[in-house]
């Protein structure tokens, strides 16, 4: 594949088809910056709300933070009315971003009780007016996340992409589930594909791509222009490589070395620490070292301890503790991954998962 290949947005030309999906409380600076490190083409912010009258709170400024960003500075921002969007969009390209991206995806009841997010959907003629405000508002690209529709019975994905594109939108990525159908089930394709027969910007299909096999399998099918990946790249954030390396040469790279994760995971800490202080800091690396922990053999001692520590320094150390015994137990990551690997793909619960990971720990510690 030439770069040329390669999809563009407006005036930039991304290094690669795999991206990372805007994820709420999830995909911060940190996060971002680690993925695109690890091969991610492109990493939006967190949703934003279109009410700038709401941005003085502190989540709000660490989603405005372009301070550190290693890559293009792309905000998403969601609402319901077309003048907000337009002046957040303003606010925003004052800031520096290179991309706005707006809000149609998300299907949590909070978001669309407010009739933003998927909600939007319902109604063609405010989705028109969103898009043409904000597109009119700056000079820098606007693209657009969406999902396939309302509900099943109501698809009208390729409709809204179509006039997406005639408003102005530099790009769309499409999640193959409707609003009501919220994560439940299977992601469907069919849909995707239609969209990108419908308009001539680049498409970035999303939805249930946890390997490199399936994110190949996904652009031969839709014929779209890459692939978003989410919920997939949490505690995996390699995956990225994984899916270039194979996309790009069919060969499948090894996973990182158990010293490796521990460095990637060590300067998401740290990024974290600093970008929250402390006490936020602890607490959102929780989550993450919880994910972690999912790709890491007999990690379950470890992650129920980690969970629990409240300083900066001591959650570091433990997490540097652990892997000196991991790497002792000679449990290399390539072994670890493998197993979890399956264990995901296979659909097993967090609660299945992490009575094997208790299981592993005592045998281990047995023998």
């Amino acid at each position: 594949m030439t770069t040329a290949d390669l999809p563009r947005i407006g005036p930039h030309q991304l290094p690669g088809r795999i991206v990372l999906a805007p994820m709420a409380g999830l995909t911060d600076q940190p996060f971002r910056n680690i993925c695109r490190r690890l091969g991610a083409g492109m990493a939006t912010s967190e949703m934003t709300t279109a009410d700038t009258s709401q941005w003085q709170t502190g989540k709000s400024r660490h989603r405005l933070t372009f301070d550190n960003e290693n890559g293009l500075k792309i905000v998403q921002i969601a609402g319901s009315e077309p003048e907000q969007f337009a002046e957040a969009a303003q606010a925003i390209a004052e800031l520096g971003a290179d991309i706005i991206d707006i809000n149609m995806g998300c299907p949590a009841k909070k978001v669309c009780k407010r009739l933003a997010g998927s909600a939007l959907l319902q109604d063609e003629s405010l989705v028109k007016d969103i898009l043409q405000a904000t597109v009119g508002a700056v000079d820098i690209p606007v693209t657009l996340k969406m999902r396939t529709g309302w509900n099943p019975e109501n698809r009208n994905g390729p409709a809204v992409a179509a006039l997406a594109e005639e408003c102005g939108i530099a790009s769309l990525a499409v999640h193959g589930r409707t609003r009501t159908c919220m994560y439940k089930g299977e992601a469907e394709y069919d849909t995707i594909r239609s969209i990108k027969e419908a308009v001539s910007i680049p498409v970035f299909a999303n939805g249930d791509i946890t390997t490199a096999q399936q994110a190949e399998q996904v652009l031969k099918y839709t014929t779209a222009d890459g692939i978003l990946i989410g919920r997939g790249a949490l505690g995996y954030p390699w995956i990225f490589r994984e899916v270039n390396s194979w996309l790009a040469k069919k060969v499948s790279v090894d996973a990182p070395s158990a010293a490796e994760q521990r460095d990637i995971i060590l300067s998401h800490l740290d990024a974290l620490y600093e970008l929250y202080g402390e006490a936020t800091g602890v607490r959102v690396a929780r989550k993450h070292l919880t994910w972690y922990c999912q790709h890491i053999e007999g990690a379950g001692v470890f992650r129920d301890k980690v969970v629990r520590i409240e300083s900066a320094a001591k959650q570091r150390q433990a997490t540097e503790e652990f892997f000196i015994r991991y790497q002792a137990n000679d449990l290399t990551a390539a072994k670890a991954s493998t197993r979890s690997s399956n264990l995901l793909r296979n659909g097993l619960s967090g609660k299945q998962q992490e009575k094997g990971g208790k299981k592993e720990e005592e045998r281990r510690q047995g023998s």
